[in-house]
């Protein structure tokens, strides 16, 4: 998993797997979700980032422990 944040177009994107994406949705204005020709999630990328998250340029990892 990649997360890259460009703070000249500020868009933040999230990139799960590696893969060429077949299709796109928006399912709100400025989430974009990208899909593979078989349907799994590639990416999800947030335009206009700095308005949707707080600090879109920073990135906190929790892992949960197994049961």
């Amino acid at each position: 998993m990649k997360i890259i944040y460009d703070k000249e177009t500020d868009t933040l994107s999230i990139i799960l797997r590696d893969g060429k994406v077949a299709e796109s949705d928006e399912p709100r204005p400025g989430m974009i979700l990208d899909y593979d020709k078989v349907g799994r999630l590639v990416s999800i990328e947030l335009l206009d980032a700095s308005e949707q998250v707080q600090g879109p340029q920073s990135v906190e990892f929790a892992l949960a422990a197994p049961e």
